[in-house]
Order: structure tokens, then sequence, then C-alpha cells
């Protein structure tokens, strides 16, 4: 019987990919599970799977070439996710192994974490909060209505889609930028990111992370935001010069921040900025539910009952270099 590894610790086993599809994965094959409470290194992902035909991947497990240079049982690794940025695929292809994503099941619930920023950061939600538990009576602040003020949108993706949906539907202005997206929504403004940076009211990165949009935000983008404005960012840490938003907070360019993403480990808000006064912050949340995260593991279970039946999986990303799936074709499964 063939051999499945999750690379999960624990505590992400049981929070990110479940007992509904680890039940599931077991009917196919023999499941191994990460026995650390940490993520495993290099060398011992590369003793942890042999013998095994499958990998399941956190997010935080990179796929290095010296992993998939040492590992000749190995079929096809799954990421339990849609970033494969830390996925050497020249080196898997290059050993005929397959590497899949999952679907992206996340596109609700990150669009409505970004809302619940933009309310949070827009009512002084945290701020007032944070004085009662701390036991005191806050004084009421005038926050802002989201009715009226204007989002712009950086990327036109489907989670800008959806939230943008969402936007309009509470009588925001919306405004957008993509140079390779055709904005046909007649309630929404296609503009360029210089106008949109200065007329929104809440700036959000919604951009894929690439080499031409590293550090999108830097300190000329800042300087051209309303002081009024605030920062909203749930995509991606990539697309922000921590430094420059630093300093555009520092010299109250803006008005504030709120995020989801950064630059620390596993795609986390830098503590150094988290814990300024005048930005909100969660840990890498945007997809944190339990029908984002079931799904994206049943992702892999459908995956890896296409490979075992030889047919080439849904989410696959270099399927005509993956010469180790002759192994399961032919074998009348």
């Amino acid at each position: 019987m063939e051999a499945i590894f999750l690379t999960h610790p624990p505590e992400a086993l049981e929070t990110f990919y479940g007992e509904k599809a680890l039940s599931e994965l077991k009917k196919l094959a023999t499941v191994r599970t990460n026995p650390k409470d940490d993520d495993l290194t290099v060398s011992e992902l590369i003793e942890a799977v042999r013998g095994c035909e499958i990998v399941i991947s956190f997010r935080r497990t990179p796929g290095t070439a010296e992993f998939f240079n040492a590992a000749p049982d190995l079929v096809a690794f799954l990421r339990c996710a849609v970033d494969i940025r830390n996925i050497d695929v020249q080196a898997a292809s290059a050993n005929g192994i397959l590497v899949t994503r999952a679907k992206p099941h996340f596109v609700a619930t990150t669009a409505e974490l970004v809302l619940a920023l933009m309310l949070t950061v827009a009512r002084h939600v945290t701020d007032l909060a944070i004085e009662y538990r701390s036991g005191r009576e806050p004084e009421p602040k005038m926050g802002r209505r989201l009715a009226g003020s204007t989002l712009g949108v950086v990327g036109y993706g489907r989670i800008a889609r959806h939230l943008c949906d969402i936007a309009l539907a509470m009588g925001m202005k919306v405004l957008v930028t993509d140079p390779y997206v055709t904005v046909r929504h007649k309630g929404i403004g296609r503009v360029d990111i210089e106008t949109l940076l200065r007329e929104a009211d809440f700036v959000v990165p919604l951009a894929a992370a690439t080499e031409e949009t590293e550090n999108l935000f830097d300190k000329a983008a800042f300087a051209l935001m309303k002081p009024t404005a605030y920062f909203i960012n749930a995509s991606r840490g990539n697309l922000v010069d921590e430094s420059a938003l630093e300093a555009a907070l520092d010299a109250r360019r803006i008005a504030g921040a709120a995020l989801d993403v950064g630059r620390a480990p596993d795609q986390r808000p830098s503590l150094r900025i988290a814990r300024r006064d005048d930005v909100v912050a969660t840990p890498h949340t945007g997809g944190a539910t339990p029908e984002s995260t079931l799904g994206q593991a049943m992702d892999t279970v459908e995956q890896t009952v296409d490979i075992l039946s030889g047919r080439i999986p849904e989410g696959a990303v270099n399927a005509e270099t993956a010469s180790r799936l002759s192994r399961f074709m032919g074998d009348g499964r």
C-alpha cells in the first residue's frame, strides 16, 4: 500500500487539515504525520518521507532542490495552499516529481477580513475594546462612515471582485487599478495607481506577489495618500516596503494601517509594526475559517485519488515533466 506524509505540525494538522480530510486520506493509503511540534528541517523531511510516494505540504514547508534531489520514492508534492513560491518547481520537475496547489477557497473569508479591518480602524474598535478590557471607561471617539467613503483596490482578482461587490452594496465609491484585467462593472471606476492613491480613503492591495509588485507600496506611494487615509493589507507582505510604511506612520502622512500580512515568518505582520498604536494587526488569518481550510484539505484528498489512479489532478503545475506519475499508470486501478 502506498504511503503519504503530511508535513503539518500537530497543532496545524488539527487546525488547518482536520479529521475529516485525514480520515479520507487513510482510506487511500498509509498516512504518516509530522512527529515534531514544529516545522521539519530539510534533513528531517528527507528522512521522514523515505518510502512515501506523496507529500502533502503545509504552507510553511519549503520544497527545496536539496529535498527533491534526495527523495527517490516521491511521486508528488501536494501544497495544501495556493501559494507555491517556496517550492522549487524547477527542481521538482528535474526529478520527475509532480507539484500541485489547492484552489483558492479563501476568497470570501479574506474579503470579509478586509472589511472587518476597515471597520475596525474606521470606528476605533480595537482602541475602545482595549480600554474596556483594561478596566477603564473609554471616551467615545468620532469614527468614519464607510458609506460615502472611497475604497481603492490595487489588483482586481477574485478577492478584489468579492470585496468590491460588498463595498458597493454598503454605499462606498470604488476605484480599482490593474493593468492586466478589464473591469467591466459599471459601478467601479478604473484609474491609474497614482489617482487611486490620491483619492482613496481606504487603500487595499490585493495584487499577486511578483517581481513587478515587490515593494509596490514604497515611500513615493505612501506620499501620495491622503493624511486621513488608511492602508489595509491582507494580500502579501512582499508588496510593502515596511520601512516606508513605518516612516509614513511616524510622520502621520497616513491615518493608520491594518495588516494581516507582512515580512515576518509565515507572511505574518512584523512585530515592530504590529505593536504600534496606529496599527491593527492579525496573524495571517485571512483564510482561517473551517470552510476555507477544509476546502483546501479536501482538494489534496481529491488530488491524491487522481494520482493513485494514474490521472493528472486539477491543480497540477508541472504535469508535463512529472515522469514519476508513470508508476501509477496502467496498473488497473
